[in-house]
């Protein structure tokens, strides 16, 4: 029963309700520390590159081309952003960060050749802070003239001796660490403070070293560029783009927050897209309009450079202030472009300022080193690289990849020894923006696909815009470096086109082949003889198969060889052709078969081709089966049972008008109506055949989820209102409770739902579901079932015996007595049916099953006629128990 299934997966401690009709609001979820990803990403963007290199970049760009520095990295992330949100949304983000994200998009071949990228990444992101902090180290040990060996070879030192030590806390554990972000983030806040406190004290003694203050003459030199030692715009964005990637900070310790779903939610997508780009653009615009007003790009840091007579040929800012700085032709010290920590010369508190740098390169390296082997080792685990399995094991209670922690300090070292951040940077960038393109290109790929696992609670999307940040990013690796970025790629496309080492098959074949591959798709094979003869059957079908699934439409030929095999060859192109003028993507198998089910299982076993082949079996109801010769209704029936024994899930579709429109067709293979006025019952079969092929309008979908089936039954009604015709229809869920518990199943129910990102209106808990029916009811189930029985007990035991043998289709007393239970709830149902869902646009109920040669044709028949009478349209599903409602996709 569906309340087994809500008490298998709901944790009633995060019980809430995403729904408006039933006025629930999410409740405020405890994490595990106050925002951690809001404080990493924060402590990531105001990192190394905001205190140590963007007034160089102000210098070499200057304060126009640097807002447009800023801007483009600004667009590039926020579109990845939308997108990690939107993928992140679709279901848990567990360890493995931007990896198990573009994993479970694209598969994992595609995302084990960007995740080994971008674990790289992240390993060399450990040097770049770390050689930032050596830099400031060794730039206060020159000022106190206490250098070890030089400059480069102190950065080495100092850089190594960091690196070692980090390892060391990241291994010893991380449990301070959220803590610890709080403290680092305020001391970053106050740093950025100080520097802005300091620019409106311009001391004389600064002026020497180019700090005078914000002066116009200042900002109008500064605002244009003037790029040296071969420094171009895209160089200079290269170098600043890593500043920008602590939009996936967060992502990266998905595996390690307590409460996912919260974190996906709220987390990564409000703090990731939004906070970081008001962080970004505000903090950073701000920065480089105040160091370009104030600062000029050379300086000598000489007072003796103080103008005492007029230089006529002097035209510089600093002339027109009363110094002169000419002489930094030959080289100078101070100034945007030659000092490094210009923003500590401008602060009103120069310590605050390195402690700021320190809690920003210092923080940022141990978050890229812990997040580098977590990426690996989750990628490990997928047995993407076979090579690499050792890397998959953890130690102690939070299964460290210790091993992945060995192999990113050698990585981190071996790049620490170029000591050189403005080397360091491109290569970072080169890699993060191969990683954002095939995030946005993931969340393209799933949007065109429509995939019914691509179902993301965050909506601000689009997968347009994604595609245009996709390219922009390809666009943006190649200007900077074109040979990396071709290396990146080669190396890329060399991995994913040799063979898998998994039955799924490369990112190329879930591309190309999207509509079929997804294990949660819905394949449908219609019983539904000449396509044009149940119209209604078909339009509902490809309702809920077009774009997103295959529909192959079953006729089985009946009769003489060699006349089925003549009308085989001719109906396979006339109603192949007659599918495609009334723009039905669906394909027509016709079969020769001795009866009804010899032909069903040769389609079930035969029809598709490879992985493109049917798991649903679509049949329409057989209204007339009180009528027939009842071999052919154990026939229909058999077909259930053949299609559970070869793993498919069954549909059975009822309208109350009937199905079969043929007799009203002329010659032609089209609809016609005959020259004489049709009868009243005709006329509505002929007006209900065409029902689905209009636009719904605001009316429901009522599901009654009775039983756990995989999740078909709820994936169906959502597939409807992704179409045009059915999205202002509304899904209202009935499932079966006890009348204590109600409240109780609700909640649970919701939050089913809201993980499995289905909207909804309403739920409704039956606590009364299992309450005898009316009397009149059952008497008239009894009346149905009369011509039915075996009424063995009137009978010597012979003649009883030898009426089953012949007829085992009969209703015997003892069935009829054993099965009381279930028959009663048919009846039950369908005066609740009647009760709450007769106004609905259809119906989607679970499938009643009766067990294989327990329960007699004729009694599985009754009961499915007694559910299902006098209703609207509805679909009777039973899944075949392969879960179709992932929590990811």
């Amino acid at each position: 029963p569906s309340v087994s299934l809500l008490s298998k997966f709901c944790t009633l401690r995060t019980i809430l309700l995403r729904t408006r009709s039933l006025k629930y609001r999410d409740e405020k979820i405890n994490t595990p520390t106050p925002h951690p990803v809001s404080v990493r990403c924060m402590l990531n963007i105001w990192g190394v590159m905001l205190f140590i290199r963007l007034s160089w970049i102000v210098g070499q760009a200057g304060i126009g081309l640097s807002v447009l520095v800023i801007g483009m990295a600004t667009v590039v992330t926020t579109i990845t952003g939308l997108s990690t949100s939107a993928i992140a949304t679709n279901g848990f983000v567990r360890g493995g960060g931007a990896y198990y994200l573009i994993s479970r998009s694209l598969g994992p071949e595609f995302g084990g050749a960007i995740g080994l990228i971008f674990a790289f990444a992240n390993a060399v992101a450990v040097a770049m802070y770390v050689v930032g902090f050596a830099e400031t180290v060794v730039e206060l040990l020159k000022e106190n003239g206490t250098l070890m060996v030089d400059e480069m070879n102190d950065i080495r030192i100092i850089g190594a001796i960091t690196v070692v030590i980090l390892l060391g806390i990241s291994v010893a554990g991380m449990e301070w660490e959220a803590k610890a972000q709080i403290v680092l983030l305020v001391i970053l806040i106050l740093a950025i403070g100080d520097f802005v406190i300091g620019t409106f004290i311009p001391l004389d003694s600064k002026k020497p070293k180019g700090f005078f203050g914000y002066k116009a003459e200042i900002f109008m030199e500064n605002f244009g560029p003037d790029f040296r030692q071969e420094e171009t715009f895209f160089s200079v964005f290269a170098i600043f783009f890593p500043a920008a990637t602590g939009i996936l900070a967060g992502a990266n310790i998905s595996g390690d927050l307590a409460v996912k779903y919260a974190y996906i939610k709220r987390e990564l997508s409000l703090i990731c897209v939004l906070k970081f780009r008001f962080s970004l653009l505000m903090t950073f615009f701000m920065i480089v309009s105040t160091l370009g007003s104030c600062v000029v790009r050379d300086a000598t840091g000489n007072f003796n450079n103080t103008i005492v007579t007029e230089l006529t040929n002097c035209t510089t800012a600093a002339c027109k202030l009363n110094y002169d700085f000419s002489s930094c032709q030959a080289g100078c010290q101070y100034g945007l472009m030659n000092n490094f920590q210009v923003m500590s010369m401008v602060s009103g508190f120069a310590p605050l300022i390195s402690a700021g740098i320190f809690s920003a390169t210092l923080s940022s390296a141990l978050a890229s080193l812990v997040s580098a082997p977590k990426i690996f080792q989750a990628l490990c685990k997928d047995n993407i690289y076979p090579g690499f399995q050792m890397f998959a094991k953890g130690y102690g209670k939070n299964n460290e990849p210790l091993r992945g922690y060995l192999l990113t300090f050698l990585i981190a070292l071996g790049f620490i020894l170029i000591a050189e951040l403005n080397v360091i940077a491109p290569i970072i960038s080169n890699f993060f923006l191969a990683s954002y393109a095939l995030i946005n290109f993931s969340v393209f790929h799933a949007s065109l696909a429509k995939s019914p696992g691509w179902r993301p609670a965050f909506k601000y999307y689009n997968m347009w815009i994604s595609l245009v940040g996709a390219i922009l990013c390809c666009i943006v690796m190649f200007v900077i470096n074109w040979w990396a970025a071709l290396l990146t790629y080669v190396i890329k496309l060399l991995y994913v086109n040799k063979k898998p080492h998994n039955s799924r098959g490369n990112e190329f074949q879930p591309f190309f082949f999207s509509l079929f591959l997804h294990n949660s798709r819905p394949q449908c094979l219609i019983m539904t003889g000449a396509p044009n003869a149940r119209p209604a059957l078909l339009h509902l079908v490809h309702a809920f198969t077009k774009n997103v699934g295959l529909m192959i439409c079953g006729h089985i030929h009946m009769g003489p060889r060699r006349q089925a095999m003549k009308e085989l060859s001719t109906d396979l192109a006339k109603y192949q052709r007659w599918l495609i003028k009334n723009k039905m993507k669906a394909f027509y198998a016709p079969v020769h078969a001795e009866d009804l089910r010899d032909g069903g299982q040769y389609l079930m076993q035969a029809a598709g081709l490879g992985r493109m082949r049917p798991n649903t079996l679509v049949v329409g109801f057989k209204k007339n089966w009180r009528q027939v010769d009842m071999r052919d209704v154990e026939t229909y029936i058999n077909l259930f049972h053949d299609a559970f024994d070869i793993q498919y899930g069954v549909v059975v579709i009822r309208l109350k008008e009937g199905l079969d429109i043929s007799h009203l067709q002329g010659q032609g293979n089209f609809y016609t109506k005959s020259q004489s006025p049709l009868n009243l019952a005709d006329q509505r079969l002929l007006d209900a055949s065409t029902q689905f092929q209009k636009k719904q309008g605001k009316s429901n979908i009522d599901v009654w989820w009775l039983f756990d089936d995989g999740g078909l039954t709820l994936l169906i009604p959502y597939l409807l209102t992704t179409k045009k015709k059915w999205k202002d229809c509304k899904i209202r869920v009935f499932i079966g409770g006890k009348i204590n518990r109600i409240d109780h199943d609700r909640r649970a129910m919701a939050t089913l739902l809201s993980k499995f990102r289905i909207d909804f209106s309403d739920i409704m808990v039956l606590g009364d579901i299992n309450t005898k029916p009316k009397k009149e009811n059952i008497a008239g189930f009894e009346e149905m079932i009369e011509p039915f029985r075996l009424h063995e007990d009137d009978k010597e035991q012979e003649v009883a015996d030898k009426m089953k043998e012949d007829e085992p289709w009969r209703i015997t007393d003892n069935e009829l007595e054993l099965y009381k239970t279930k028959t009663y709830r048919q009846i039950r149902l369908n005066e609740l049916l009647k009760e709450h869902s007769s106004t609905a646009n259809i119906i989607v109920m679970s499938l009643p099953v009766a067990r294989k040669g327990a329960v007699s044709s004729a009694l599985y028949m009754a009961w499915l006629e007694a559910l299902s009478k006098d209703l609207p349209p509805i679909l009777l599903v039973r899944g075949n128990h392969q879960s179709v409602l992932t929590f990811y996709s």
